[in-house]
């Protein structure tokens, strides 16, 4: 691939999306050619899909439900939007990926890493990320932030020990597969963190 895959990693609430938006100036004042993308999202169907899995009416939803869904929503996303992107050498930024099913529902939802792997693996089609960075922040902090103007999605919603068994879950990913992140400390200003993240993408 010609292009530069970027994802974004992060309890809800990091400052991801300010960030990605800081990130977008920083490539266009260069000349690129970038997509800005989301997961759950980022094209008709998977936003479609994106509405199911974070609708609050959906209580009932089975965890092994949630994690098919995040996989099929990606498998359309990589297929239809990264992959051209990357073939026409564009800088995708993607705010959430595979890390993020990993730890959500690997590791917050109990179903096991390896298994929300194989889902994935068969989902994005031999695509990973050239970078990937993850907005460190605790779970409290992030989630004050994140909820402060909205009532919040389904997963927004959950208890503060999940959103404390995804960081921890993050940690441990890091730990285990350090040589696929790059850590940001997510608690300064904005101007801190966008000069932590241009270092971090070289």
């Amino acid at each position: 691939m010609k292009g530069l895959f970027i994802t974004i990693e992060g309890p809800d609430g990091a400052g991801k999306s300010t960030q990605i938006e800081q990130l977008k100036e920083h490539f266009k004042n260069q000349g690129k050619d970038i997509v800005i993308t989301r997961e759950p999202g980022g094209t008709e169907i998977s936003e479609k899909i994106r509405d199911i899995i974070l609708d609050n009416a959906n209580t009932a939803m089975a965890d092994t439900t949630e994690a098919l869904l995040y996989a099929a929503s990606r498998a359309q996303h990589v297929h239809q939007k990264i992959i051209p992107a990357l073939k026409k050498g564009k800088v995708v930024i993607c705010d959430r990926f595979v890390h993020s099913s990993l730890v959500y529902q690997g590791i917050g939802r109990g179903l096991g890493v390896e298994e929300v792997k194989a889902i994935n693996n068969f989902a994005i089609e031999g695509i990973k990320p050239d970078v990937t960075l993850f907005f460190d922040i605790s779970p409290e902090t992030a989630l004050k932030r994140k909820t402060k103007n909205n009532e919040g999605d389904r997963l927004e919603n959950e208890k503060v020990d999940f959103h404390k068994r995804v960081y921890e879950g993050y940690k441990r990913l890091i730990e285990k597969y350090p040589e696929e992140f790059t850590i940001i400390d997510a608690n300064g200003t904005i101007e801190e963190i966008h000069k932590e993240v241009i270092k971090a993408i070289g």
